[in-house]
């Protein structure tokens, strides 16, 4: 079977949801664009830093496994996955059945300047009390996991996003639909 979606892995902020949601306008409207965390927000009635003050990152990560497995039976779709969504082997074994796994990259103090912008609060992995200590240090940790998993990278920084779409959509060769 030919794989008909793109599933974009990465650390927070190298730019998962904004060039997701502009590859999904590119490839035409027949795709979605979808985001596993909000998925997760939905499923699980609360924000993420809820449900990580509240029931703990095992949950989280649990739930996680089980929009992945949703997210893979999807078609013509861009997914957006949470930055530790490789932390599990089943969940990149679930996307690669039928998605493209794309790893979107920047560097360390890109993804800083980024995370800031949005604001601690916003992401439990840097509501800590030296957020750029914290992101080098998950960041190291995670890189082999992103490698693993990824069957295409895509660098970020300092790109536009259409250069960055055109490139996945190049790589992939997956097919605009008019």
């Amino acid at each position: 079977m030919k794989k008909d979606s793109i599933a974009l892995i990465g650390f927070m902020a190298t730019g998962k949801t904004s060039v997701g949601e502009k590859l999904a306008e590119n490839l035409g409207d027949g795709y979605e664009f979808i985001e596993t965390d909000q998925m997760i927000i939905q499923d699980a009635g609360k924000s993420i830093p809820e449900i990580f003050d509240e029931d703990g990152e095992i949950r989280f990560r649990e739930l996680e496994i089980q929009v992945c497995k949703k997210a893979s039976q999807l078609h013509n779709a861009v997914i957006s996955c949470g930055g530790g969504v490789v932390l599990n082997k089943i969940n990149i074994d679930y996307l690669k059945r039928n998605c493209h796994i794309v790893l979107l990259t920047a560097s360390k103090e890109e993804i800083y300047a980024r995370a800031m912008k949005d604001g601690k609060e916003k992401r439990p992995i840097i509501d800590k009390k030296d957020p750029k200590a914290e992101i080098e240090q998950v960041l190291n940790f995670r890189r082999p996991f992103y490698e693993a998993a990824a069957e295409y990278t895509v660098d970020t920084e300092g790109k536009k996003i259409d250069t960055i779409t055109e490139q996945i959509i190049k790589e992939t060769r997956i097919r605009k639909i008019s």
